[in-house]
């Protein structure tokens, strides 16, 4: 007779290796940068450090927000961190933007992105995850601005690292 495995010994493997890779410890934060005044990516005391004081935990991230953010000229804006790891111990990769009234606030960047010859590559499916991606060569960041969303539509500041935005409608 040979061991038979059924659908309830597989999820309590899953779960244990769940639970063992929920004991390992978090990875180390990304390197403190910043762009425009902007933190972009690094740790929490570096969130901290620039403003991002008030935190709340999700169950999934720390986000730490600061109130009165300007972009190019634009705002005010809410901004968001969002921090991994235990107490946000791993740190945050990009900046989050948004207007709580105005869900257009964040095109007005645009103009002076456009101005200042960064390249718009507006990706997705005309009905979801569509997203204007400006980018500019030697620029350490990118900015990605949701086009179709569900709640608040987002400004977003992250690293470039030099990989295409993707297929360009």
């Amino acid at each position: 007779m040979g061991l038979r495995h059924g659908p309830g010994q597989f999820a309590l493997v899953a779960l244990l290796l769940l639970l063992l890779a929920a004991c390992a410890p978090g990875a180390p934060p990304p390197p403190n940068r910043a762009y425009g005044g902007m933190p972009i990516t690094g740790s929490l005391a570096f969130a901290r450090q620039m403003g991002f004081s008030d935190c709340v935990d999700t169950a999934t991230t720390l986000r730490c927000r600061k109130r009165g953010m300007m972009v190019a000229g634009q705002g005010p804006f809410e901004g968001g961190l969002d921090l991994y790891g235990d107490d946000g111990a791993s740190g945050f990769q990009g900046l989050t933007l948004w207007h709580d009234a105005d869900q257009r606030a964040v095109f007005g960047v645009e103009p002076f992105l456009k101005a200042r010859g960064w390249t718009l590559c507006r990706t997705g499916t005309e009905d979801r995850g569509d997203q204007n991606i400006w980018t500019k060569p030697g620029s350490p960041v990118r900015y990605s601005i949701d086009m179709s969303y569900w709640g608040k539509r987002r400004l977003r500041v992250l690293i470039d690292d030099g990989t295409p935005p993707g297929p360009c409608l």
